[in-house]
């Protein structure tokens, strides 16, 4: 069984990177293989992705509430948004039951890994640097959402980043940087929670430990930390420092797989 502090450390990665267009998925793989860390398991894996479902729902508990009450008291806004969040999760989670397989056996090689943080990274800078950006959420449309949600279902391969991909695409599209992450957080609420829905009896089956209990926390705390960084981050800056990092990250990534054979 791997130890408490493994479980506290892969728990903030998972809480920060998750928010942050980094790759979470790819984080939680590289993490134990430069540590040489035996893997933890599906059922931790699931409860790590539990506790960032609870960091968004903290964070946008009004929103979810406005859009809920919209169905009853007809406003339109915010049941617009409803509407258009519901439709952008659809594609990620058909080709995530799709290629569910892949995603846990070939799509985990560091060096794919690696090609995927590059060429993302680089996409999400030129994605933020084009054009003009001055689109709010609420000027996000049908077509964009498909487009959005398409973009998501990338997320199933380690190191394209649900928030990278939805950010980049977001952004492509000429939405301004704050609102890009906005929508991407909450089209992510959706999707993580119907995912946690149909894995979380693998957590029970396995049993609760204090190791999957402190995982849990981690991930929550930093989760709330890192969506509101990066929120109050993009209002100002570019996301550039973020594809900076995926691109240094890669070649590590190489560097380290060339040296161990």
């Amino acid at each position: 069984m791997f130890s408490t502090l493994q479980a506290i450390v892969l728990g903030t990665v998972q809480g920060l990177t998750e928010f942050l267009p980094i790759s979470s998925s790819a984080h939680l793989i590289l993490v134990p293989w430069l540590m040489r860390w035996r893997d933890p398991g599906l059922a931790f894996d699931v409860v790590l992705h539990l506790g960032t479902l609870l960091a968004l729902l903290a964070y946008y508990w009004r929103e979810w509430l406005d859009m809920g009450m919209s169905l009853a008291d007809g406003r339109p806004l915010p049941r617009r948004l409803l509407f258009l969040l519901i439709i952008a999760s659809i594609p990620g989670a058909i080709i995530g039951v799709l290629l569910e397989k892949q995603a846990e056996t070939i799509f985990r090689s560091p060096v794919l890994i690696a090609a995927t943080l590059a060429s993302m990274g680089i996409a999400l800078w030129s994605a933020d640097w084009i054009g003009s950006k001055n689109r709010k959420i609420e000027d996000i449309g049908f077509i964009d959402t498909l487009l959005i949600g398409l973009s998501q279902a990338l997320a199933i391969i380690p190191g394209v980043s649900r928030s990278g991909a939805t950010i980049t695409t977001a952004r492509l599209l000429g939405i301004d940087r704050a609102d890009a992450a906005n929508f991407s957080f909450l089209m992510a609420t959706p999707i993580i929670a119907g995912a946690g829905m149909l894995e979380v009896h693998k957590v029970l089956h396995s049993g609760l430990t204090a190791q999957l209990g402190w995982g849990f926390v981690a991930s929550a705390a930093f989760g709330v930390l890192a969506i509101a960084g990066l929120l109050s981050f993009v209002r100002t800056r570019t996301y550039r420092p973020f594809a900076i990092y995926r691109i240094v990250l890669a070649i590590m990534v190489v560097a380290i797989a060339v040296s161990r054979g």
